[in-house]
């Protein structure tokens, strides 16, 4: 299959280039590479340095490219970001979302896959999150990623598009080989500021509140393995019937604390890894988990990344050996 990648040049994009790649599809990546990275870009595949917003170029590389299906990974993405400049947002996030479904309908191509987020939740009324939970987002960023969704679902019904929406929980660690990983700039994600700390980049980390409702007091999250997203996002691809939108959640369902995160960090790197605990920050839920019950039941999908600190190992092969990320590793 033909497949169009949009920011296939960034964190989890790559790793399902490769995921695709390995499976023998043709791989066309579309990034602007504002923030990916071109070494991350499988060898294997074509990239097109473009941007969404321009309707002319993407709708060329459709045709000349003879795509026959969309995996969309191309967003704004920082939540603290989209609540200072939702417009910003809304235009990189939905608009240009609008743009690329416009552009498929245009070359019949109707099959689509979607990045989501558990944001789509909010605040969630118990955990693990199962998909028939109240969506109500709480910032923008969460609320572009409705939006998409429900546009895909709007899509379905007129046009017949096949699409699947996939609300991934905390993307997290490397590729096995150590070959590529996550490069942000600023980094937020916790795993790699912590391993950042391990390598004397930062002094500490902090522990945004430690008096949360959870057995130690710390925010627990879930962290699926970018391997792991990028095989369930090659399953959902080939597999995607036409005209109908499907949606799961993608995590292991195995909540891991802020302290625990540290604790197995502290094993993995044997470096002391100095925290501290600083004020809560304003939206953070106690508890985000998954319940991956029906990705399991319906596309027969498990992670395989199931221990924190196998997850840990590998990122932190990365970040060991490309301390200063894609820009000056260490090592070729």
């Amino acid at each position: 299959m033909r497949i169009l990648v949009t920011g296939g040049a960034g964190y989890v994009g790559s790793h399902c280039v490769r995921a695709l790649c390995n499976a023998g599809h043709g791989v066309v990546v579309y990034d602007n590479l504002s923030k990916g990275h071109r070494q991350a870009v499988d060898d294997r595949a074509e990239l097109v340095v473009a941007d969404l917003a321009d309707r002319d170029r993407l709708s060329s590389t459709m045709a000349d490219q003879r795509v026959e299906a969309v995996m969309h990974f191309a967003a704004l993405a920082e939540v603290g970001e989209s609540v200072r400049d939702p417009l910003t947002y809304y235009r990189a996030n939905v608009a240009n979302s609008v743009t690329l479904l416009e552009a498929m309908r245009s070359h019949n191509v109707k099959r689509f896959v979607f990045s989501s987020s558990c944001a789509v939740y909010g605040i969630p009324p118990a955990v693990p999150i199962t998909e028939e939970m109240p969506k109500r987002p709480i910032n923008p960023y969460g609320r572009t990623k409705l939006v998409i969704e429900w546009l895909m679902e709007d899509c379905a019904a007129a046009w017949g598009l096949g699409s699947t929406a996939l609300r991934y929980f905390n993307a997290a660690g490397a590729a096995e080989d150590g070959t590529i990983g996550e490069d942000h700039d600023p980094e937020s994600h916790l795993i790699p500021r912590v391993l950042q700390v391990a390598l004397g980049q930062h002094d500490e980390i902090k522990v945004f509140g430690d008096d949360y409702d959870t057995p130690d007091g710390s925010c627990v999250r879930d962290y699926v393995h970018v391997e792991d997203l990028g095989e369930i996002h090659r399953t959902a691809i080939e597999n995607q019937p036409s005209g109908q939108f499907r949606f799961y959640n993608v995590g292991t369902g195995v909540g891991v604390s802020v302290k625990e995160l540290i604790a197995a960090a502290r094993d993995v790197t044997g470096h002391a890894i100095p925290a501290s605990i600083v004020a809560r920050r304003p939206g953070d839920p106690p508890q985000l988990f998954a319940d991956p019950a029906k990705l399991a039941r319906e596309l027969d999908w498990k992670p395989q990344y199931r221990d924190i600190r196998q997850t840990i190992e590998t990122a932190w092969n990365w970040h060991r050996d490309h301390p200063s990320g894609f820009g000056d590793p260490k090592r070729a």
